[in-house]
């Protein structure tokens, strides 16, 4: 087995071992593990500091404080404004949407159950309206549900049809997404503040009552009735003391890392008829690439033909949470990119003129922390059908064996801290349910939910965990989020 290069005096190490995930009634894609050795060695014990104590100035102080623009982020911002709140946007880059504009992650997951309902609604079918046409690419609504043999299988090779079904799962350009989610947001005049990077929660009497950030300014401070943790890695609750789960799904790449990249000047359509006319050739490509980079990746469909997405290698054993794994993993994927243009330049029908186009400016996190909250979302719930009374959204299962699943109230709200709500992949879930959970348009749900319920408990002086669920879910279904009657059923907590 050929070792990746030595480029610059790090290392590309071989991949020790590969796993390949099927596809199953649990997961949806097909996708390689590569488990491969750390390059660095363990830092030394330097000891420690101590930081002076200081006065740090107050930048505003508002009603809600969101804090992470991604598409949790945003979609809190804009739901909790819309309730009434003053809202202010903290974002430590210099766009809005995440992963799902500069993590490059454009492929949008299931907004459509196995039946063909469109059951992601509200703020999330709103911002994918407002791009134009030219922006988004995928089956037309007529289209969803569609056991069609052959418009499935056209679609199976699209990112756009899973176990025979035709779904609304659509690619964007991530450019008109964070033009899109930026001018909604003002729109509803929250005070955006991009360039900031929040260092630490505000708590008092064991309440989260704002946090501090850093920027080119220094050190500033907001102080907010209520906090939205957006940050897609828990930080604000872990930080404010909230207990948190990390345990993980070894056989789903929920807990890999990578940097996406676009390629361009391809044929997408070229590659696709020999991906699906040529599986044995196909199959003898992909052999080929795997013998030779070890850690190879597909190309996935955009929304142009003439750029092709390619969202791994999905790569195992490094933590979300750890500076120098995070430098490795993007030094990594960086190198495997021009690997990959390299090989598929030389060897892949349709990319004969491909360049290197863009790599995500965003490390491609999928997993850290989750939340341990008054509720959770469980693998035992998947078959069961029940609607939670503090039902705040519906996610589409995994496979139509599944009926839908529903999404609590109780999942965004740990499970003693107060003054803070959490939404986007760290709500309190199982690994088996992070799966899905943490996908963009489930981000979207949360976080209107997280903003709404965030926006009324400021509004009425009480607690997140105190809002009244009627008004949360008459306030979300004003706000077009699809919800079902209760039940009478609560959420469990394990």
């Amino acid at each position: 087995m050929a070792c990746l290069p030595d480029w610059a005096g790090f290392p590309i190490r071989e991949v020790s071992s590969v796993k390949t995930v099927e596809r199953s009634d649990e997961r949806i894609l097909s996708s390689d593990i590569f488990e491969g050795e750390r390059t660095r060695t363990e830092r030394p014990n330097l000891g420690s500091l101590r930081e002076p104590a200081r006065e740090v100035p107050v930048y505003r102080d508002c009603d809600v404080l969101v804090v992470g623009g991604g598409p949790s982020g945003t979609a809190a911002a804009v739901a909790a404004a819309r309730s009434g709140a003053d809202v202010v946007l903290l974002e430590r880059y210099n766009h809005l949407g995440g992963l799902s504009t500069g993590g490059l992650v454009i492929w949008i997951d299931r907004m459509t159950d196995w039946t063909g309902q469109h059951v992601i609604r509200g703020f999330a079918e709103e911002i994918l309206d407002r791009l134009p046409a030219d922006a988004v690419a995928g089956p037309a609504r007529e289209e969803w549900g569609s056991r069609d043999p052959a418009r499935a299988a056209h679609w199976s090779h699209r990112t756009a049809a899973y176990h025979g079904v035709v779904t609304w799962s659509p690619t964007i350009d991530p450019e008109r997404l964070k033009l899109a989610s930026q001018e909604v947001v003002l729109e509803e005049k929250v005070r955006l503040v991009f360039h900031s990077w929040v260092a630490m929660p505000l708590v008092e009497d064991g309440k989260v009552r704002g946090a501090i950030f850093e920027s080119k300014a220094g050190r500033q401070a907001v102080r907010a009735k209520v906090v939205v943790d957006a940050t897609g890695d828990g930080d604000m609750f872990a930080r404010a003391g909230a207990a948190y789960e990390s345990d993980i799904e070894a056989a789903d790449i929920h807990h890999c890392m990578n940097t996406a990249w676009l390629l361009g000047g391809v044929d997408m359509e070229r590659w696709l008829e020999f991906k699906a006319g040529q599986p044995a050739q196909f199959t003898e490509f992909m052999a080929r690439g795997r013998e030779q980079l070890r850690a190879f990746e597909r190309p996935f469909v955009s929304w142009r033909n003439d750029i092709a997405l390619f969202m791994g290698p999905r790569q195992s054993g490094f933590s979300a949470l750890d500076v120098d794994d995070q430098t490795e993993v993007e030094i990594r994927s960086h190198r495997l990119m021009a690997l990959h243009l390299e090989y598929y330049r030389a060897n892949a029908p349709g990319f004969e003129n491909a360049y290197l186009f863009l790599s995500a400016p965003q490390l491609g996190v999928r997993h850290a922390r989750r939340l341990s909250g008054v509720a959770r979302i469980t693998r035992s719930q998947w078959p069961t059908a029940q609607v939670f009374d503090d039902e705040v959204g519906v996610t589409p299962s995994v496979s139509p064996k599944f009926p839908n699943i529903s999404i609590p109230y109780g999942s965004l709200v740990p499970a003693t801290l107060d003054g803070l709500v959490a939404c986007g992949r760290h709500i309190a879930c199982d690994p088996n349910s992070h799966g899905f959970m943490r996908e963009i348009p489930q981000c979207w749900i949360t976080g209107q939910a997280a903003g709404a319920g965030a926006a009324l408990a400021a509004n009425r002086g009480i607690e997140p965990r105190a809002v009244d669920m009627t008004e949360l879910q008459s306030v979300l279904i004003g706000q077009g989020v699809y919800l079902r009657p209760r039940t009478g059923k609560i959420a469990a907590t394990a």
